[in-house]
């Protein structure tokens, strides 16, 4: 069985201030929250209101670009692998959290 090591540090530091800077496109998003189990860093979006949003579970590749994404279903109440619209099943922190929020959010308002 392969097993990859929990992320490091500075790697887990480095994902959640991506995804809180990038967070920013959806002004009701106060805080994103980034849970690790093993390879998996859970991602989640904390409201204005207060209400706890879960999102999606990224698989992390080894490569700081390229993790597997993994959405929220909250009819199933489980993640399941998925696609991103590149059509493909890892991309960038940045493309999973749009994903996710675009789905449970709506598309962040123009700049």
């Amino acid at each position: 069985m392969d097993r990859m090591p929990s992320p490091t540090q500075a790697k887990t530091t480095e994902l959640h201030r991506r995804l809180t800077e990038h967070a920013k496109r959806w002004p009701q998003i106060t805080e994103v929250t980034v849970r690790y189990r093993a390879k998996f860093a859970y991602i989640d979006a904390v409201l204005d209101d207060g209400d706890q949003l879960q999102l999606c579970r990224l698989r992390d590749t080894g490569h700081p670009e390229m993790w597997g994404f993994a959405l929220f279903t909250y009819s199933g109440e489980r993640y399941e692998d998925n696609i991103l619209p590149t059509g493909l099943p890892f991309g960038t922190p940045e493309q999973a959290l749009d994903c996710a929020c675009g789905l449970y959010l709506g598309d962040p308002p123009e700049a």
